[in-house]
């Protein structure tokens, strides 16, 4: 099953875990440092699917990636999915980022495994939370997590797809 998604400017194209483990080697040894463990064994595994490989996203004008984004995980025994994205630096703040993210909200959503997509931001008010705002999240609070300490947790329910 082909599980590209289109979107106005991108194309989110499925990684493979090739992908996933060449793009952890290339990392700076301190970000490499803080990627999830138990995640880089699911990947090596080669079980992984796009709940846990994501996307690279492709810019359609251009055919080069500019980011990625997916989710943490599959969608979890309560239908909570949580997602995640990064922009290159170069292609920031010209809305890929805001495409992105509602584009892995509405593949969620459409999955039929999933009542509620999840978010997490360290600060209240940043690029990240805008992002998330202008797709429709509500901040939620703070929360502690375990790989990534205090953090803004915010939510988007289906049926508020903007």
């Amino acid at each position: 099953m082909d599980t590209t998604v289109g979107t106005r400017r991108l194309w989110l194209v499925p990684r493979t875990s090739e992908d996933a483990l060449a793009q952890i080697e290339e990392m700076p040894a301190d970000e490499r440092a803080q990627v999830s463990p138990v995640w880089v064994t699911r990947v090596q595994s080669g079980n992984a699917d796009v709940w846990t490989l994501g996307f690279s996203m492709v810019d359609r004008a251009t055919g080069r990636a500019i980011g990625s984004c997916g989710y943490k995980d599959a969608p979890d025994a309560d239908g909570m999915v949580e997602i995640a994205y990064g922009v290159a630096a170069e292609h920031q703040n010209r809305g890929f980022a805001t495409e992105a993210a509602q584009a892995l909200v509405e593949f969620a959503f459409g999955s039929g495994r999933v009542r509620v997509v999840r978010a997490h931001t360290y600060e209240p008010a940043n690029n990240s939370a805008r992002v998330l705002l202008k797709c429709g999240f509500l901040a939620c609070g703070q929360v502690v997590e375990p790989e990534d300490g205090l953090v803004w947790r915010w939510e988007k329910l289906p049926g508020n797809i903007t």
